[in-house]
């Protein structure tokens, strides 16, 4: 079985591109890829997700419950377990640890929630 190859006919319209030009091309399309699935990740989330997004911020597993589910039972978890310890260190002048530990000993939620117009 012979294979027939195209690439001659499919590279048609780049051969007279730059190296800056293909750059450019090249990003611009895997912005097209990356978009749709920026979209959803900022549409949807879950506690698992959430729970995951706080243990990259270097929260153990106990610590990032009761953060996530706090957040939940305040309508917070759409804004994003871990920007609600970003933002809550920013105002309060804390560190990220300072500020999850906080959330997760059940203080600075009605702070959070304000901060967010859930209050």
């Amino acid at each position: 079985m012979k294979r027939i190859d195209d690439f001659e006919a499919r590279r048609k319209h780049l051969a007279d591109m730059s190296s800056e030009e293909l750059r450019e091309h090249f990003w611009s399309l895997a912005e097209k890829i990356v978009d749709p699935l920026l979209g959803l990740g900022y549409e949807f989330t879950s506690p698992s997700v959430e729970r995951s997004i706080l243990l990259r911020m270097g929260f153990s597993s106990l610590e990032a419950k009761p953060i996530v589910e706090e957040a939940v039972s305040r309508n917070l978890l759409g804004h994003g377990a871990g920007n609600i310890v970003y933002k809550m260190s920013l105002n309060k002048g804390l560190s990220l640890r300072e500020a999850g530990l906080a959330l997760a000993e059940g203080k600075l939620w009605d702070e959070a929630a304000a901060m967010f117009g859930e209050a």
